[in-house]
């Protein structure tokens, strides 16, 4: 089974693939996508594969355990940036550096997949739902509903399209702030605040916390991150916060606040120099014991984190606004 937790800038809502399987062979990955696939989704899982040999993971994922995917773990406009690679006068390093191929700092916008027991836009699941399977169920909390009927009224309402063209065919179901059941795996939403006005959802399934969108953490919320075995959470810049995202001085400060085991940071900009501020971050278990770093498009991370299985592809969305 597979689960994706991405941004579609519409927020937190999730959209379940049923247990279809298409076959293609990834230098015999086991990992089945349709040959005409979309592209992102089939590179990142290339990227992943690659990333095998240098995890930090004890031994290969056996059949029975759990996987976590970063599919992206950049901010929306992705990196590098169109307008640092065609600036002459201002050579952005991260940007730069990104265009290597296989080089950290290339980011797609955030996105985590959940692979157990066993795309950045709702408008890219077309091919899904023309070729594979009929419809893919979304679950997004009811004001996001209302803006998606606006932005994409022909998702919700698919009476409105023009005959012969083909658009993806979605079932949206409300979600609210308490825990819910997708595929079987249970989530537990986690309010917090991105930005003064905008209360967005991160989730916690298992021991595992994903919040990738958050400029403030209300107190309500911290009781459902104890005991949080692996951390995944917004980091945006390295020197501070914005008015909708925590900078990485913030983030670490709730890292020692929330205490997990693990964290690994995701939705980083253009000034977040992979390796630099890794090196950094390292200096940090030895001095205060934090295990923290950042992630990168492809990680692959073994989930010996518990995730409930409470026993198909899965995908979900959190985020804030749509891009």
């Amino acid at each position: 089974m597979v689960q994706f937790l991405g941004t579609v800038r519409v927020t937190p809502s999730l959209a379940s693939f049923a247990p279809y399987r298409r076959q293609i062979n990834l230098n015999h990955s086991p990992f089945s996508l349709s040959r005409n696939g979309f592209s992102p989704f089939k590179r990142i899982l290339q990227a992943c594969l690659q990333s095998n040999a240098s995890r930090n993971a004890d031994a290969q994922l056996q059949a029975d355990q759990s996987e976590i995917i970063f599919m992206g773990t950049g901010t929306s406009e992705g990196i590098p940036r169109l307008s640092c690679l065609t600036n002459p006068s201002n050579k952005c390093p991260v940007c730069s550096k990104a265009v290597e191929p296989g080089n950290k700092n290339r980011r797609l916008n955030t996105g985590l997949l959940i692979r157990y027991g066993g795309p950045s836009g709702l408008d890219d699941l077309r091919d899904w739902t023309n070729n594979v399977q009929p419809h893919i169920p979304i679950y997004v909390a009811e004001r996001d509903f209302e803006v998606m009927k606006k932005t994409h009224y022909y998702l919700v309402d698919t009476s409105v399209v023009t005959p012969g063209a083909a658009v993806s065919e979605l079932q949206f179901n409300l979600i609210h702030e308490e825990p819910f059941v997708v595929d079987d795996l249970k989530f537990t939403p986690l309010p917090v605040w991105h930005g003064r006005d905008y209360r967005s959802l991160g989730f916690r399934f298992g021991n595992i916390c994903y919040i990738s969108d958050v400029s403030e953490i209300p107190q309500e919320t911290y009781p459902l991150l104890k005991d949080c075995e692996l951390l995944i959470m917004d980091a945006l810049r390295p020197d501070r916060s914005s008015s909708t995202h925590f900078g990485l001085p913030r983030a670490l400060e709730e890292v020692r606040k929330i205490q997990p085991r693990r964290t690994l940071f995701t939705g980083m900009m253009h000034l977040m120099d992979h390796d630099n501020v890794n090196e950094y971050l390292t200096k940090l278990m030895e001095t205060e014991g934090l295990d923290v770093q950042l992630s990168y498009d492809g990680l692959c991370v073994p989930a010996f984190y518990s995730i409930k299985v409470e026993p198909q592809m899965s995908i979900g969305y959190s985020g804030a606004g749509l891009t």
